[in-house]
């Protein structure tokens, strides 16, 4: 009864490992958009509606150096759905690279 115990007890714990490795291989991408934002009200606008975006993780914007980081999932989202969403709230988008 206690090797039966002990095999089914290292069976949970290697299928909880499992699962730990496919959540940890679960990919995003973060990608910088040059903008025309100069001024805390548009960071406040990008700060308030692209985080809602599918799939986004993460979200910085630097007004001196008017570019917006967004982290995200890209089995959910693209950079072209994100520019058009950018777009959408009247931040004109230049260029977008994406950093690995």
């Amino acid at each position: 009864m206690k090797k039966f115990i002990i095999v089914l007890v290292a069976a949970f714990l290697g299928i909880g490992v499992s699962y730990a490795d496919n959540k940890a291989a679960k990919k995003t991408v973060t990608t910088v958009f040059t903008t025309d934002i100069d001024c805390p009200h548009c960071s406040k606008k990008v700060l308030n509606t692209i985080p809602y975006e599918k799939g986004v993780k993460d979200v910085q914007v630097d007004v001196p150096t008017k570019t917006i980081t967004v982290t995200y999932d890209p089995a959910k989202n693209s950079d072209e759905s994100l520019t058009k969403a950018l777009t959408d709230i009247k931040v004109k988008v230049f260029k977008s690279e994406q950093k690995k």
